[in-house]
C-alpha cells in the first residue's frame, strides 16, 4: 500500500522525469514512504493500546492528530537536513502563513488515510478471528459434551424414574441420594445450553456430585471447599471442577487409611485452585489425555487465558482463571 501511494504521487506529479531531477524523485518517494510508515506505526500502537478514558471516536481522533503532528515534525526535519536542490519546489518548507495551512491539511489527510486503511484491515482481521474463535468454541463444547454425556438417556424417563425411586424409598439416606443424583443430572443437562456458569452454580453441583462420591468412597475421600462469597458470581466453564475431581480419583489410589485429599480455594490472584494429594495407582489408569486439554481449550477460547498445571511428587495442582460477570458480558 505504501509503495502504491508513493509511486502514484510521483506519476500524478506534473513535470517530466530526467536524470537531473532523479534525486528529487528519490527524496520525494522516501519522504512519502517514511511519512506513511510513521503514521502506520502510530495508529497501530494507539489501536492496540487505546487511552482508557477516551471513547472510540475520541481515540480515533487522537490517533489521527498524533499522526498529523508526526508528519509535520518529519517535514520540518526533512527541510532542515536535506539540501533544497534535492527537493521539489512545492515540498520545501517555507515557514509562512501560506505554506503552513497547506502542510497541516496534507498531513491530516495522510494520517486519516492511513488510519482508515489500518482500521479496515484491523476490523477485518478481528472479525475473522472472532469467527474462528466461535467455531473453536463450538468444537470444544461438543468435545466436552462427548466426554461428560456419553451415556445420556432420555431426561424425562430418568427424572420420572428418580421421582418414583424417591417415592418408594423408605429411608432418608436413600431419598437424599436420589435428590442429589437428580441435581447432578439436571446440571449436566443445562450444561448443553450454556458455555459458562456462575461459580456458585458450579459449586452447588459439585456438592451434590461429592455427596454421591462419598456414598461410594466414604472416608477415603476428603474434599474441602473454601471459596469466599465475593467470588460466587465469577464465571467458569461448566464441569471444569468436576473433571478435575474425576481425574484425581481416576489416577490416584485412595483408602480409609490413606485418603485422597482434594482442596478447592481461591488464591490471592483471584484464580480458582484445585489441588489433590499425589499417590499414583500402581497400575496406571487408561487415559486419552483429553480431559485437561479440553479444560485448557475452553478457558483459552472463552477467557483468553489458559490453565496452569503444577505437578510435584506430593501434589497435583491446577489453577483455573475466573472471570467477573460484568467483565465477561461487557
Amino acid at each position: 500500500m505504501i509503495g502504491i501511494l508513493a509511486f502514484g504521487s510521483l506519476v500524478l506529479r506534473p513535470g517530466t522525469f530526467s536524470l537531473l531531477n532523479a534525486g528529487q524523485y528519490i527524496v520525494h518517494a522516501a519522504s512519502i514512504t517514511t511519512t506513511l510508515l510513521c503514521c502506520w506505526f502510530i495508529h497501530t500502537y494507539l489501536k492496540q493500546s487505546p487511552l482508557p478514558n477516551l471513547s472510540g471516536f475520541a481515540n480515533a481522533m487522537f490517533s489521527i492528530a498524533c499522526g498529523t503532528v508526526a508528519v509535520m515534525v518529519l517535514a520540518c526535519i526533512t527541510a532542515l537536513l536535506i539540501p533544497h536542490q534535492y527537493m521539489f519546489p512545492e515540498n520545501r518548507f517555507r515557514f509562512n502563513y501560506t505554506d503552513l495551512p497547506r502542510r497541516i491539511i496534507t498531513s491530516f489527510f495522510a494520517s486519516s488515510i492511513c488510519y482508515v486503511v489500518y482500521n479496515n484491515i484491523d476490523t477485518s482481521e478481528r472479525l475473522q478471528h472472532a469467527q474462528l474463535e466461535n467455531e473453536q468454541i463450538k468444537q470444544a463444547h461438543l468435545r466436552a459434551q462427548l466426554l461428560s454425556l456419553q451415556q445420556q438417556i432420555s431426561p424425562h424417563f430418568l427424572f420420572n424414574s428418580l421421582s418414583t425411586l424417591k417415592t418408594i424409598a423408605t429411608d432418608s439416606d436413600t431419598k437424599n441420594f436420589v435428590v442429589q443424583l437428580s441435581h447432578v443430572y439436571r446440571y449436566l443437562l443445562s450444561f448443553n445450553e450454556r458455555q459458562v456458569s456462575k461459580l456458585s452454580e458450579e459449586l452447588a453441583f459439585i456438592r451434590s456430585y461429592l455427596y454421591i462420591l462419598h456414598q461410594r468412597f466414604e472416608t477415603a475421600l476428603n474434599v474441602s471447599i473454601e471459596v469466599p462469597e465475593q467470588y460466587l458470581n465469577y464465571l467458569i466453564p461448566p464441569l471444569s471442577i468436576q473433571l478435575l475431581i474425576e481425574n484425581a480419583i481416576k489416577h490416584n489410589a485412595l483408602s480409609s487409611e490413606q485418603p485422597l485429599d482434594i482442596s478447592i480455594c481461591v488464591n490471592n490472584k483471584e484464580m480458582l485452585v484445585v489441588s489433590n494429594t499425589s499417590r499414583p495407582k500402581k497400575v496406571p489408569a487408561e487415559s486419552t489425555g483429553l480431559g485437561l486439554q479440553n479444560i485448557n481449550d475452553r478457558f483459552r477460547l472463552l477467557f483468553n487465558e489458559g490453565i496452569d498445571i503444577n505437578r510435584t511428587p506430593e501434589s497435583f495442582t491446577v489453577t483455573l482463571p475466573l472471570k467477573p460477570y460484568e467483565r465477561y458480558y461487557h
